[in-house]
Protein backbone atom coordinates (compact mmCIF):
# COMPACT_ATOMS: atom_id res chain seq x y z
CA UNK A 1 0.00 0.00 0.00
CA UNK A 2 2.84 2.41 0.82
CA UNK A 3 4.40 1.56 -2.64
CA UNK A 4 1.37 2.67 -3.95
CA UNK A 5 0.87 5.90 -2.08
CA UNK A 6 4.64 6.84 -2.74
CA UNK A 7 4.06 6.16 -6.87
CA UNK A 8 0.62 8.06 -6.69
CA UNK A 9 2.05 10.99 -4.64
CA UNK A 10 5.44 11.25 -6.94
CA UNK A 11 3.23 11.66 -9.69
CA UNK A 12 1.06 14.50 -8.38
CA UNK A 13 4.50 16.41 -7.67
CA UNK A 14 5.20 15.89 -11.11
CA UNK A 15 1.40 17.40 -12.21
CA UNK A 16 1.70 19.89 -10.07
CA UNK A 17 5.17 21.02 -11.23
CA UNK A 18 4.42 20.95 -14.87
CA UNK A 19 0.98 23.03 -14.24
CA UNK A 20 3.44 25.64 -12.24
CA UNK A 21 5.08 25.39 -15.26
CA UNK A 22 2.57 26.14 -17.89
CA UNK A 23 1.32 28.71 -15.38
CA UNK A 24 5.05 30.39 -15.39
CA UNK A 25 4.06 31.11 -19.04
CA UNK A 26 0.86 32.46 -17.97
CA UNK A 27 1.57 34.88 -15.72
CA UNK A 28 4.20 36.14 -17.49
CA UNK A 29 2.25 36.56 -20.66
CA UNK A 30 -0.03 38.45 -19.01
CA UNK A 31 2.12 40.97 -17.28
CA UNK A 32 3.64 42.08 -20.38
CA UNK A 33 0.25 42.28 -21.72
CA UNK A 34 -0.11 39.14 -23.97
CA UNK A 35 -3.60 37.79 -24.29
CA UNK A 36 -3.93 33.89 -22.83
CA UNK A 37 -6.67 32.70 -23.20
CA UNK A 38 -6.64 29.22 -21.58
CA UNK A 39 -4.88 27.77 -18.83
CA UNK A 40 -5.79 24.37 -18.57
CA UNK A 41 -4.56 21.51 -16.23
CA UNK A 42 -4.29 17.96 -18.07
CA UNK A 43 -5.42 17.19 -21.36
CA UNK A 44 -8.87 15.45 -23.35
CA UNK A 45 -11.94 16.35 -22.51
CA UNK A 46 -12.87 18.62 -19.74
CA UNK A 47 -14.16 17.83 -16.51
CA UNK A 48 -14.93 21.41 -15.93
CA UNK A 49 -13.91 24.88 -16.79
CA UNK A 50 -14.51 28.71 -15.63
CA UNK A 51 -13.42 32.12 -16.97
CA UNK A 52 -12.55 35.12 -15.18
CA UNK A 53 -11.57 37.75 -17.54
CA UNK A 54 -10.62 37.18 -20.51
CA UNK A 55 -9.03 33.27 -19.65
CA UNK A 56 -10.37 30.36 -19.21
CA UNK A 57 -9.52 28.35 -16.39
CA UNK A 58 -10.09 24.41 -16.26
CA UNK A 59 -9.46 20.62 -15.36
CA UNK A 60 -9.26 17.89 -18.13
CA UNK A 61 -9.29 14.26 -17.85
CA UNK A 62 -6.03 13.02 -19.00
CA UNK A 63 -3.34 14.10 -16.11
CA UNK A 64 -0.35 14.03 -18.35
CA UNK A 65 0.47 17.67 -18.29
CA UNK A 66 -0.87 21.11 -18.95
CA UNK A 67 -1.34 23.91 -21.58
CA UNK A 68 -1.27 27.78 -21.66
CA UNK A 69 -2.53 29.63 -24.80
CA UNK A 70 -1.42 32.78 -25.28
CA UNK A 71 -2.74 34.30 -28.53
CA UNK A 72 -0.70 34.50 -32.03
CA UNK A 73 2.73 32.95 -30.68
CA UNK A 74 3.83 32.79 -34.42
CA UNK A 75 2.89 34.98 -37.53
CA UNK A 76 1.41 32.03 -38.94
CA UNK A 77 -1.30 31.42 -36.07
CA UNK A 78 -4.85 32.28 -38.16
CA UNK A 79 -7.02 32.54 -35.00
CA UNK A 80 -5.84 35.98 -33.69
CA UNK A 81 -9.00 38.40 -33.58
CA UNK A 82 -8.22 42.26 -35.97
CA UNK A 83 -8.81 43.77 -32.42
CA UNK A 84 -6.05 41.20 -31.03
CA UNK A 85 -3.81 41.58 -33.62
CA UNK A 86 -1.97 44.30 -31.49
CA UNK A 87 -1.17 41.62 -28.71
CA UNK A 88 -0.42 38.75 -30.34
CA UNK A 89 2.99 37.49 -28.52
CA UNK A 90 4.98 37.35 -31.77
CA UNK A 91 4.69 40.99 -31.96
CA UNK A 92 6.50 41.81 -28.75
CA UNK A 93 10.21 42.18 -28.14
CA UNK A 94 12.13 39.81 -28.31
CA UNK A 95 13.71 40.00 -25.11
CA UNK A 96 9.60 39.62 -23.34
CA UNK A 97 9.11 36.77 -25.69
CA UNK A 98 12.30 34.85 -24.27
CA UNK A 99 10.78 36.18 -20.64
CA UNK A 100 7.42 33.89 -20.92
CA UNK A 101 8.98 31.13 -23.02
CA UNK A 102 11.59 30.53 -20.29
CA UNK A 103 9.57 31.41 -17.59
CA UNK A 104 8.45 27.58 -17.60
CA UNK A 105 11.56 25.82 -17.41
CA UNK A 106 12.56 28.74 -14.50
CA UNK A 107 10.08 27.45 -12.31
CA UNK A 108 10.96 24.17 -13.08
CA UNK A 109 14.43 25.24 -11.47
CA UNK A 110 12.79 27.04 -8.54
CA UNK A 111 10.86 24.45 -7.46
CA UNK A 112 14.60 22.46 -7.31
CA UNK A 113 15.91 24.63 -5.60
CA UNK A 114 13.57 24.98 -3.07
CA UNK A 115 12.87 21.50 -2.87
CA UNK A 116 16.91 21.12 -2.65
CA UNK A 117 16.72 23.78 0.67
CA UNK A 118 14.26 21.88 2.59
CA UNK A 119 16.24 19.14 1.60
CA UNK A 120 19.08 20.70 3.41
CA UNK A 121 17.40 21.75 6.57
CA UNK A 122 15.19 18.19 7.16
CA UNK A 123 16.62 14.79 5.56
CA UNK A 124 20.12 16.36 4.14
CA UNK A 125 21.79 16.49 1.13
CA UNK A 126 24.12 13.87 -0.90
CA UNK A 127 28.10 15.11 -0.29
CA UNK A 128 29.07 15.34 -3.46
CA UNK A 129 31.87 15.60 -2.91
CA UNK A 130 32.07 11.98 -2.63
CA UNK A 131 32.92 9.93 -5.89
CA UNK A 132 29.03 8.79 -6.83
CA UNK A 133 30.21 6.85 -10.15
CA UNK A 134 32.06 3.85 -10.66
CA UNK A 135 34.41 5.78 -12.66
CA UNK A 136 34.85 8.73 -10.37
CA UNK A 137 35.47 5.30 -7.63
CA UNK A 138 38.33 4.64 -9.50
CA UNK A 139 40.18 7.57 -8.72
CA UNK A 140 39.71 7.83 -5.01
CA UNK A 141 41.96 6.95 -2.63
CA UNK A 142 41.87 3.19 -1.99
CA UNK A 143 40.12 2.84 0.83
CA UNK A 144 38.35 -0.43 1.43
CA UNK A 145 35.06 -1.54 2.33
CA UNK A 146 35.56 -5.03 3.49
CA UNK A 147 33.14 -7.81 2.87
CA UNK A 148 31.92 -10.92 4.61
CA UNK A 149 31.41 -13.23 1.62
CA UNK A 150 31.76 -13.43 -2.24
CA UNK A 151 30.24 -15.49 -5.06
CA UNK A 152 32.96 -16.88 -7.19
CA UNK A 153 30.52 -17.73 -10.20
CA UNK A 154 27.72 -15.54 -11.65
CA UNK A 155 24.84 -17.44 -12.27
CA UNK A 156 24.87 -17.94 -8.73
CA UNK A 157 22.01 -15.58 -7.73
CA UNK A 158 20.80 -16.61 -4.51
CA UNK A 159 19.29 -14.04 -2.33
CA UNK A 160 22.27 -14.11 0.85
CA UNK A 161 25.69 -15.01 0.45
CA UNK A 162 26.44 -17.79 3.32
CA UNK A 163 30.35 -19.12 2.95
CA UNK A 164 29.87 -23.02 1.93
CA UNK A 165 26.24 -22.30 0.12
CA UNK A 166 26.50 -22.36 -3.79
CA UNK A 167 29.69 -20.92 -4.94
CA UNK A 168 30.00 -18.71 -1.94
CA UNK A 169 33.03 -18.64 0.42
CA UNK A 170 34.53 -16.33 3.15
CA UNK A 171 35.83 -13.10 2.02
CA UNK A 172 39.66 -13.44 1.64
CA UNK A 173 40.53 -9.62 2.92
CA UNK A 174 38.44 -10.38 5.84
CA UNK A 175 39.89 -13.42 6.59
CA UNK A 176 43.54 -11.84 6.44
CA UNK A 177 42.24 -9.17 8.81
CA UNK A 178 41.69 -6.36 6.52
CA UNK A 179 39.14 -3.91 8.30
CA UNK A 180 36.76 -1.45 6.37
CA UNK A 181 38.66 2.06 5.99
CA UNK A 182 42.00 0.62 5.94
CA UNK A 183 43.97 2.29 3.17
CA UNK A 184 46.05 0.01 0.70
CA UNK A 185 49.04 1.66 -0.53
CA UNK A 186 50.31 -1.77 -2.16
CA UNK A 187 49.54 -5.26 -3.65
CA UNK A 188 52.24 -7.69 -3.99
CA UNK A 189 55.11 -5.38 -5.51
CA UNK A 190 52.71 -3.18 -7.18
CA UNK A 191 52.34 0.44 -5.31
CA UNK A 192 48.54 1.70 -5.38
CA UNK A 193 47.22 5.58 -5.30
CA UNK A 194 43.89 4.76 -5.75
CA UNK A 195 41.13 2.60 -5.43
CA UNK A 196 41.55 1.87 -9.66
CA UNK A 197 45.22 0.72 -9.33
CA UNK A 198 44.26 -1.85 -6.14
CA UNK A 199 41.39 -3.39 -8.38
CA UNK A 200 43.24 -3.44 -10.93
CA UNK A 201 46.47 -4.93 -9.06
CA UNK A 202 44.40 -7.81 -7.70
CA UNK A 203 42.66 -8.75 -10.86
CA UNK A 204 46.25 -9.16 -12.49
CA UNK A 205 47.64 -10.91 -9.83
CA UNK A 206 47.63 -14.38 -9.44
CA UNK A 207 45.08 -16.51 -7.31
CA UNK A 208 46.99 -17.74 -3.34
CA UNK A 209 48.85 -15.37 -0.32
CA UNK A 210 49.33 -11.67 -1.23
CA UNK A 211 50.52 -9.69 0.77
CA UNK A 212 49.19 -6.28 0.94
CA UNK A 213 50.11 -2.86 2.65
CA UNK A 214 47.44 -0.86 4.22
CA UNK A 215 47.72 2.49 6.30
CA UNK A 216 44.80 1.92 9.74
CA UNK A 217 45.04 4.36 12.28
CA UNK A 218 48.13 6.16 10.80
CA UNK A 219 50.16 3.20 11.01
CA UNK A 220 51.35 0.67 8.36
CA UNK A 221 51.30 -2.67 8.41
CA UNK A 222 51.03 -5.54 5.94
CA UNK A 223 48.41 -8.42 5.70
CA UNK A 224 48.55 -11.66 3.55
CA UNK A 225 45.33 -11.97 1.85
CA UNK A 226 44.74 -15.38 -0.01
CA UNK A 227 43.13 -14.02 -3.43
CA UNK A 228 40.61 -16.64 -4.56
CA UNK A 229 39.60 -16.70 -8.64
CA UNK A 230 36.11 -15.88 -9.56
CA UNK A 231 34.09 -14.89 -12.51
CA UNK A 232 33.92 -11.25 -13.10
CA UNK A 233 32.98 -9.01 -16.32
CA UNK A 234 35.67 -5.99 -16.96
CA UNK A 235 35.18 -3.47 -14.61
CA UNK A 236 34.57 -0.72 -17.53
CA UNK A 237 32.04 -3.22 -19.06
CA UNK A 238 29.32 -4.95 -16.99
CA UNK A 239 27.96 -6.55 -19.81
CA UNK A 240 31.13 -8.13 -21.19
CA UNK A 241 33.13 -11.15 -21.34
CA UNK A 242 33.23 -13.56 -18.63
CA UNK A 243 36.72 -13.95 -17.46
CA UNK A 244 38.39 -15.46 -13.97
CA UNK A 245 40.07 -13.31 -12.51
CA UNK A 246 41.64 -12.81 -8.61
CA UNK A 247 39.37 -11.22 -6.26
CA UNK A 248 39.69 -9.84 -2.47
CA UNK A 249 36.45 -9.44 -1.60
CA UNK A 250 36.58 -5.57 -0.93
CA UNK A 251 35.18 -2.27 -2.32
CA UNK A 252 35.35 1.33 -2.08
CA UNK A 253 34.26 3.22 1.53
CA UNK A 254 34.89 7.11 2.68
CA UNK A 255 35.17 8.01 6.11
CA UNK A 256 33.17 11.16 4.64
CA UNK A 257 29.52 11.02 5.61
CA UNK A 258 27.02 10.40 2.87
CA UNK A 259 24.79 13.03 4.19
CA UNK A 260 24.68 16.70 5.28
CA UNK A 261 22.79 18.48 6.91
CA UNK A 262 22.72 22.66 7.20
CA UNK A 263 20.80 25.46 9.37
CA UNK A 264 18.64 28.01 7.71
CA UNK A 265 21.28 30.16 6.55
CA UNK A 266 23.92 27.27 5.28
CA UNK A 267 21.48 26.01 3.53
CA UNK A 268 20.84 28.52 0.58
CA UNK A 269 24.40 28.16 -0.86
CA UNK A 270 24.56 23.88 -0.63
CA UNK A 271 20.92 24.41 -2.37
CA UNK A 272 22.60 26.09 -4.99
CA UNK A 273 25.86 23.90 -4.82
CA UNK A 274 23.52 20.71 -5.08
CA UNK A 275 21.20 22.18 -7.86
CA UNK A 276 24.13 23.33 -9.92
CA UNK A 277 25.81 19.69 -9.24
CA UNK A 278 22.60 18.19 -10.82
CA UNK A 279 22.89 20.66 -13.62
CA UNK A 280 26.04 19.59 -14.45
CA UNK A 281 25.10 16.17 -14.55
CA UNK A 282 22.06 16.56 -16.75
CA UNK A 283 24.12 17.81 -19.23
CA UNK A 284 25.65 14.51 -19.21
CA UNK A 285 23.03 12.26 -19.26
CA UNK A 286 21.26 13.91 -21.93
CA UNK A 287 24.35 14.24 -24.23
CA UNK A 288 24.75 10.33 -23.51
CA UNK A 289 20.79 9.77 -24.66
CA UNK A 290 21.36 8.21 -27.86
CA UNK A 291 24.32 5.90 -26.83
CA UNK A 292 21.86 3.94 -24.08
CA UNK A 293 18.98 3.74 -26.68
CA UNK A 294 20.50 0.34 -26.99
CA UNK A 295 20.72 -0.45 -23.74
CA UNK A 296 16.89 0.31 -23.30
CA UNK A 297 15.84 -1.58 -26.15
CA UNK A 298 17.66 -4.85 -24.98
CA UNK A 299 16.26 -4.68 -21.24
CA UNK A 300 12.54 -4.66 -23.03
CA UNK A 301 14.03 -8.00 -24.92
CA UNK A 302 15.51 -9.50 -21.53
CA UNK A 303 18.68 -8.25 -20.70
CA UNK A 304 19.37 -6.95 -17.42
CA UNK A 305 18.14 -3.32 -16.80
CA UNK A 306 21.25 -1.11 -17.23
CA UNK A 307 20.81 1.41 -13.84
CA UNK A 308 22.06 4.26 -15.88
CA UNK A 309 19.57 4.00 -18.84
CA UNK A 310 17.01 7.15 -18.40
CA UNK A 311 13.50 6.80 -17.08
CA UNK A 312 10.00 8.27 -17.45
CA UNK A 313 8.18 9.61 -15.35
CA UNK A 314 6.43 6.52 -14.82
CA UNK A 315 9.76 4.79 -13.22
CA UNK A 316 10.60 7.85 -11.35
CA UNK A 317 7.05 7.00 -9.88
CA UNK A 318 7.82 3.38 -8.95
CA UNK A 319 11.23 4.77 -7.91
CA UNK A 320 9.24 7.29 -5.73
CA UNK A 321 7.42 4.67 -4.67
CA UNK A 322 9.90 2.62 -2.98
CA UNK A 323 11.35 5.24 -1.67
CA UNK A 324 7.87 5.80 0.37
CA UNK A 325 7.87 2.32 0.83
CA UNK A 326 11.04 1.98 2.55
CA UNK A 327 11.12 4.51 4.28
CA UNK A 328 14.08 6.75 2.58
CA UNK A 329 11.59 10.10 1.59
CA UNK A 330 15.20 11.83 0.69
CA UNK A 331 15.57 9.87 -2.47
CA UNK A 332 11.88 10.70 -3.14
CA UNK A 333 13.10 14.41 -2.81
CA UNK A 334 15.99 13.60 -4.92
CA UNK A 335 14.60 11.89 -7.79
CA UNK A 336 11.48 14.91 -7.67
CA UNK A 337 14.64 17.75 -8.06
CA UNK A 338 16.42 15.96 -10.55
CA UNK A 339 13.71 15.03 -12.85
CA UNK A 340 12.57 19.04 -12.65
CA UNK A 341 16.64 19.82 -13.51
CA UNK A 342 16.24 17.79 -16.57
CA UNK A 343 12.85 19.04 -17.42
CA UNK A 344 13.63 21.99 -17.45
CA UNK A 345 17.29 21.81 -19.00
CA UNK A 346 15.63 19.81 -21.94
CA UNK A 347 12.76 21.88 -22.25
CA UNK A 348 15.40 24.70 -23.21
CA UNK A 349 16.69 22.75 -25.98
CA UNK A 350 16.97 24.69 -29.44
CA UNK A 351 14.31 22.51 -30.94
CA UNK A 352 10.64 22.81 -32.08
CA UNK A 353 7.95 22.50 -30.48
CA UNK A 354 9.96 23.02 -27.44
CA UNK A 355 10.09 26.67 -25.47
CA UNK A 356 13.57 26.46 -26.49
CA UNK A 357 13.00 26.25 -30.08
CA UNK A 358 10.85 29.51 -30.06
CA UNK A 359 13.29 31.57 -28.08
CA UNK A 360 16.09 30.40 -30.52
CA UNK A 361 13.56 31.44 -33.56
CA UNK A 362 13.38 34.93 -31.62
CA UNK A 363 16.99 35.23 -31.45
CA UNK A 364 17.50 34.12 -35.20
CA UNK A 365 14.94 36.78 -36.41
CA UNK A 366 16.76 39.47 -33.83
CA UNK A 367 19.83 38.69 -35.42
CA UNK A 368 19.08 38.37 -39.07
CA UNK A 369 17.29 41.42 -38.83
CA UNK A 370 20.24 43.47 -37.08
CA UNK A 371 22.67 41.96 -39.86
CA UNK A 372 19.96 42.92 -43.08
CA UNK A 373 20.00 46.26 -41.41
CA UNK A 374 23.62 46.81 -41.17
CA UNK A 375 24.44 46.12 -44.92
CA UNK A 376 21.19 47.95 -45.50
CA UNK A 377 19.16 45.57 -46.93
CA UNK A 378 15.61 44.72 -46.78
CA UNK A 379 14.44 43.21 -43.44
CA UNK A 380 13.44 39.54 -44.19
CA UNK A 381 10.65 39.36 -41.86
CA UNK A 382 9.59 36.64 -39.90
CA UNK A 383 10.50 33.14 -39.81
CA UNK A 384 7.67 30.89 -41.84
CA UNK A 385 7.07 28.39 -39.38
CA UNK A 386 5.62 25.71 -42.12
CA UNK A 387 8.79 25.61 -43.54
CA UNK A 388 9.91 24.26 -39.96
CA UNK A 389 7.03 21.69 -39.96
CA UNK A 390 9.10 18.70 -41.15
CA UNK A 391 11.87 18.96 -38.79
CA UNK A 392 9.08 19.75 -35.65
CA UNK A 393 7.52 16.61 -37.07
CA UNK A 394 10.83 14.53 -36.82
CA UNK A 395 11.37 16.12 -33.43
CA UNK A 396 7.90 14.94 -32.27
CA UNK A 397 8.14 11.56 -33.68
CA UNK A 398 11.55 10.73 -32.02
CA UNK A 399 10.12 12.32 -29.04
CA UNK A 400 7.17 10.33 -28.73
CA UNK A 401 9.15 6.89 -29.76
CA UNK A 402 11.94 7.74 -27.00
CA UNK A 403 9.25 8.09 -24.60
CA UNK A 404 7.35 4.85 -25.19
CA UNK A 405 10.76 2.64 -25.08
CA UNK A 406 11.24 4.12 -21.55
CA UNK A 407 8.00 3.49 -20.15
CA UNK A 408 8.09 0.63 -21.82
CA UNK A 409 11.42 -0.48 -20.32
CA UNK A 410 9.91 0.79 -17.09
CA UNK A 411 7.00 -1.15 -17.14
CA UNK A 412 8.82 -4.42 -17.98
CA UNK A 413 11.98 -4.16 -16.81
CA UNK A 414 11.74 -1.58 -14.22
CA UNK A 415 15.36 0.19 -12.35
CA UNK A 416 15.13 -0.60 -8.49
CA UNK A 417 17.17 1.11 -6.17
CA UNK A 418 16.30 -1.11 -3.08
CA UNK A 419 17.64 -4.60 -4.18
Amino acid sequence: MLFWLGAAAFALTILISVSLHELGHMITGKRFGMKVTQYFVGFGPTIFSFKRGETEYGLKAIPLGGFCKIVGMTPQDEDVLPEDQHRAMWRFPVWKRTVVMSAGSITHFLLAIVGAYFMALTVGLPNTDIPQTAEAQRSAPAMIYVGDCIRTTLADTSTECVPGTGSAVAAPAKAAGLETGDLITKVGVKDVANYGQLTDAIRSSAAGPTPFTYVRDGQTATATVNLVSAERTPLDDPNGAVSQVAVAGVSWTTEEPSVLTYGAFGAVPAAGDFSWYLVENSFKAMARIPEKVPALWNSITGEERDPDTPISVVGASRIGGEAIEKGVPEVFWQVFISLNIFIGLFNLLPLLPLDGGHIAIAWFERVRSWLYQRFRRPDPGRVDYYKLMPVTYAVILIGGAFTVLTVTADIINPITIFK
